[in-house]
């Protein structure tokens, strides 16, 4: 193997490494603050006792707490950041953010209309997730000649983008309405919804499922990514199915979007952030920026919601506070750097 792609693939493999040990120190960082701190010392114990299944002293209680709360942060800011690669793939915009096509907003028109009815918690999540397959079809039927086309792929994401953006609107204006005509007592749930919320957050399989499925997926793509990002106009030409390629990331990166906020609400900036900044530190190859940004995006959401329920101990923030008030300045500087060069 000549020395280039051997220095590569070892690159890579200390970044994969690196991010994977970040992920679990931050699961165990999560695990160790809180209200109640858990000694390092006593984190084998408790550990040990989870996995025999008995979870009997306090630090295994709260450690069973917390990990299952960590885990649904881990998984919905892996699904968000995998999905901010995507569909800044698809826009050919490295700005883009997977709420940018409204996915979130008529998840928000189907959570908030349930929890205006008073609905089930279930209910709940499937109204949300039944709002972003909503909208994700209402933009496909009207985009689907822009998603086909390999050609004019400057023109065709520009007007997905556009359509995405008046759906947003619609969908933002119903929700206006519902949060206007709510009564006292469900207000305050319907914002924190809205925000982005995980202290109610319950663990469940399918998002990892989704999460597992979209990642193999990208990774399947991954060499047709770079040779889209680099050569647009002769991607074609080069053997690249770029029409198939176009609508699989809509498509994908709608599903994770749509189940990463049915399972937390709405959490702004991590599929925007992390994956540009991932940019920068590994570059724009999407072999190593995919696993890389699932990653990164799950560990930091992960540590966002440890500060959400830390900070102003007993109070809760909502994680999505936290994540834009981290987001907002980096996203700031990233622009800067990116004026610069």
């Amino acid at each position: 193997m000549h020395p280039f792609f051997r220095n590569m693939r070892h690159r890579a493999t200390v970044i994969i490494t690196t991010l994977l040990v970040c992920a679990i120190a931050s699961l165990l960082v999560s695990g160790m603050i809180g209200s109640i701190a858990i000694p390092l010392a006593d984190m084998p114990t408790a550990l040990l006792h989870l996995v025999q299944g008995n979870p009997d002293s306090l630090a295994a209680t709260l450690l069973e707490l917390r990990l299952g709360r960590a885990s649904t942060a881990f998984v919905t800011g892996a699904a968000l950041s995998l999905a901010g690669v995507m569909m800044q793939a698809l826009l050919r915009n490295p700005l883009a953010d997977p709420y940018v096509l409204g996915l979130s907003s008529g998840a928000s028109v189907g959570a908030l209309l349930a929890l205006l009815l008073m609905y089930s918690l279930w209910a709940v999540d499937a109204a949300a997730f039944a709002g972003a397959v909503i909208i994700s079809m209402l933009l496909y039927l009207l985009a689907r000649r822009d998603l086909r086309g390999g050609t004019a792929a400057e023109g065709g994401a520009s007007l997905l983008l556009l359509t995405g953006v008046i759906l947003s609107s619609a969908s933002m204006a119903l929700v206006t309405l519902m949060l206007s005509i709510a009564p006292e007592g469900r207000l305050r749930t319907m914002v924190f919804w809205m925000i982005g919320d995980l202290s109610g957050a319950p663990v469940r399989l399918m998002p990892w499922v989704v999460l597992a499925g979209a990642m193999l997926f990208a990774l399947r793509c991954a060499r047709s990514l770079n040779v889209m990002a680099l050569h647009a106009e002769a991607a074609s030409t080069l053997g690249v199915r770029v029409g198939a390629l176009r609508k699989g990331l809509f498509f994908v990166s709608g599903l994770l979007t749509a189940s990463a906020v049915t399972s937390a609400g709405s959490i702004g900036f991590v599929g925007l952030i992390v994956p540009h900044a991932l940019r920068f530190a590994c570059g724009p190859d999407h072999r190593v920026l995919i696993p890389a940004a699932a990653l990164a995006g799950g560990a930091f959401l992960v540590l966002a919601d440890t500060m959400a329920r830390t900070v102003l101990a007993p109070l809760q923030l909502p994680v999505g506070v936290i994540t834009a008030m981290i987001g907002a300045p980096v996203f700031l500087y990233q622009l800067h750097r990116l004026r610069r060069k």
